[in-house]
């Protein structure tokens, strides 16, 4: 724990600047309540953990020793990266506004094994989106669930983007709506033809004047919008009656969203537009699963080549 620290005014403390870094995050960069909320947390327990000082006093030592406190709390390096990035954004937001502090280029990021990414093959896709027609008996809760399940894979959709549409916001004679994804960034969602259809069986049995689109059916709290827990419990439930023996998630079925257009020989460009992210790199990951699949379809060719080279007619050879 650092000792040598001195006291200062309450202007010039972390604390202070920091309630300014959110009230910056809020009403400047109208970054998601779940964002600040992130940032928050992270700031604050470096604030508690070298105690509340002076920006100008904050020191390279700090931070180390910072990292060790939250590996000694069983924290994951990627975990530990993400306090890092808020404190980058914070220095970041300190010294553009002339307040003496660390230099965020101080403070680097661990490295982190490539990310597993993980999704459903097709045949598992086919199993959980057909789930709630064969397994859910009440006729309004399988409707509603077969157009969740068909709108996260059927639009990449975030599980927060998805719970928070509105009826308003789905005009059913088109494939085409708006949501506002990650730090307010509008973008231009597309629906696949099952997913519409199934919206459209959904909202014709719905007999309620609620706004959202998906809805909690149940008790005293029918007609509120589904939580982010709801629909992951609801995700996870029919991937488990479907015998699917992996982690689904919502974001699960977002990655099979992109994960199918890569294969199907969708650019990484336009992909990255689809899932809304603001940075390529990102979207990247995706070129991994892509490279897998063509290492799959070229290891078939050398089966062939193996099994039966000599059978094969020279015209089809050129041919393929």
């Amino acid at each position: 724990m650092p000792t040598d620290k001195k006291a200062g005014s309450d202007f010039h403390l972390l604390s202070s600047h920091l309630e300014r870094f959110v009230n910056y995050l809020q009403y400047t960069k109208n970054a998601s309540p779940k964002t600040i909320e992130n940032y928050s947390l992270r700031i604050n327990r470096f604030i508690e953990y070298i105690w509340d000082i002076p920006a100008d006093q904050v020191k390279s030592m700090y931070i180390l020793d910072f990292r060790i406190f939250l590996t000694k709390q069983g924290l994951s390096p990627k975990t530990i990266n993400y306090h890092v990035v808020g404190l980058r954004s914070f220095f970041k937001f300190l010294l553009r506004n002339d307040i003496e502090t660390i230099s965020p280029d101080k403070l680097d990021l661990a490295k982190i094994p490539p990310r597993q990414l993980s999704y459903l093959t097709e045949t598992e896709v086919e199993k959980i989106l057909k789930a709630p027609n064969q397994f859910e008996k009440k006729p309004l809760k399988a409707l509603r669930d077969q157009a969740i399940l068909q709108t996260l894979y059927g639009t990449g959709l975030r599980v927060t983007e998805l719970i928070s549409l509105t009826k308003k916001a789905i005009k059913l004679w088109e494939k085409q709506f708006s949501v506002i994804g990650k730090w307010g960034k509008l973008r231009s969602v597309f629906m696949t033809n099952a997913a519409r259809d199934a919206i459209k069986k959904y909202l014709m049995v719905r007999g309620d004047d609620a706004e959202f689109l998906f809805i909690s059916l149940s008790g005293n709290s029918y007609g509120r919008p589904l939580s982010r827990n709801s629909v992951e419990t609801l995700v996870k439930h029919y991937a488990s009656l479907t015998g699917i023996n992996k982690k689904v998630t919502p974001h699960t079925l977002r990655h099979s969203f992109a994960t199918s257009l890569i294969k199907n020989g969708a650019d990484i460009r336009s992909v990255q537009v689809l899932l809304g992210h603001s940075s390529i790199t990102t979207t990247q990951i995706y070129t991994h699963v892509e490279d897998k699949y063509l290492q799959k379809v070229h290891d078939l060719l050398e089966k062939k080549s193996e099994e039966s080279f000599e059978s094969l007619d020279y015209d089809d050879i050129m041919e393929e």
